[in-house]
């Protein structure tokens, strides 16, 4: 049965007719590369380019390919692989996180969170068709290197070589998730055992035992870090890892299926503010609000995690909470989506009820289309 026609709908209409024309037409640079923001009057933010920004846009074009937008999708995704692959990857195989608008190297700092996503783009356009084999040896090179100077004894990665404290979970979670993107491609090697030892990490190290939310920092032997830090609980990372925890069992044939319910439950309990029915930014480990914006990010995380779970949820009373949960997720959406140029967003939501006015952000379309993927899909709008 289809989930949440009417917004399945609408979200089409948004995508197709507005968000993916405006942020080719005005997103992306002529010169090369996507544009790190849009300003809410519709003109582009000079600024420099950060590689997570290539990464997620050229990606955002592929899903909307998969979706059936009939718009350039392809050269939009190869402009943005494209100008990653020419100007961030460097001589040791890692890829630097910043460069100027005309590609000239800004800084040279190979975060663990920025190399996911570069994996991440590669499988992504492995799968549409944009590259061949020479995308599974890039892939392949970049997981060597990092295993080889970033693997951490006890499972993971470290963040830097010399080691930077402290650990973080999030860079793994994109780590994750891009290994099962090149498994899910029918390429395993070496991503299936890459993705089991993340998996493994999460649930011996990261999870916390007597709540089951995961943390955000460790130290450097994937303790949870002293101090305020290591109780941060971040109610869309809950959401996140749920899903990825819950696609693992299809992907590697791991039943994790007890820990990601658990997960979501803790976000979805605690995480919500019931003014605004609007996932907060973030929690301590007993669930108290410690920062109560809410990011337009973790709102299309709970949508999607939501719909996945509805959609496979065998007890009725259960699957109807999941449903009112994405109903509530999508009505929170459109307010980020309510801005006077039709394709833009804004980003945080205060306690107090305003929005932040900037422009809108770039990376925020990864997220944004991972969660419409999901809904086109269970609302047949696909």
């Amino acid at each position: 049965m289809a989930l949440l026609e009417a917004q399945a709908r609408w979200a089409r209409e948004w995508l197709f007719d507005a968000a993916l024309p405006l942020w080719w037409t005005v997103g992306a640079d002529p010169a090369g590369g996507f544009h790190e923001k849009i300003a809410l009057d519709g003109s582009p933010v000079a600024a420099s380019r950060r590689l997570r920004v290539q990464a997620r846009q050229a990606y955002a074009y592929m899903e909307g390919g998969r979706l059936g937008w009939d718009g350039p999708w392809r050269e939009a995704a190869r402009h943005g692989l494209d100008f990653l692959l020419a100007h961030y990857r460097r001589s040791d195989g890692l890829f630097r996180t910043l460069v100027a608008p005309d590609g000239r190297p800004l800084d040279e700092t190979a975060d663990l969170y920025d190399q996911a996503f570069v994996l991440f783009a590669l499988a992504q356009s492995h799968t549409a068709g944009l590259g061949g084999d020479e995308l599974i040896a890039a892939a392949r090179e970049l997981v060597t290197q990092l295993q080889a100077e970033r693997g951490h004894p006890a499972g993971g990665f470290e963040e830097a070589s010399p080691r930077v404290l402290p650990l973080r979970s999030n860079p793994h979670m994109h780590l994750l998730e891009a290994n099962l993107a090149w498994v899910a491609a029918g390429v395993a090697e070496p991503f299936a055992d890459v993705a089991r030892g993340i998996v493994a990490l999460a649930a011996t190290r990261l999870i916390d035992p007597e709540t089951g939310a995961i943390g955000e920092y460790y130290d450097g032997d994937w303790r949870f870090a002293a101090g305020e830090s290591g109780g941060v609980r971040e109610p869309g990372h809950q959401f996140e890892w749920a899903y990825l925890l819950d696609h693992i069992g299809p992907v590697l044939g791991l039943d994790h299926r007890s820990e990601s319910r658990r997960m979501y439950g803790f976000g979805a309990r605690f995480g919500i503010d019931p003014m605004r029915k609007a996932a907060v930014f973030a929690l301590d480990a007993s669930g108290q609000v410690s920062d109560p914006r809410a990011r337009l990010w973790a709102q299309t995380e709970r949508l999607r995690t939501a719909l996945i779970f509805a959609g496979v949820e065998t007890d009725a009373e259960a699957g109807a909470a999941y449903v009112a949960a994405a109903e509530d997720a999508f009505e929170v959406l459109q307010a980020y989506l309510d801005v006077p140029v039709r394709g833009l967003w804004r980003d945080q939501w205060l306690a107090d009820g305003s929005f932040v006015e900037e422009a809108a952000p770039a990376s925020s379309f990864y997220h944004i289309l991972s969660a419409l993927a999901v809904l086109l899909k269970a609302g047949g709008a696909a």
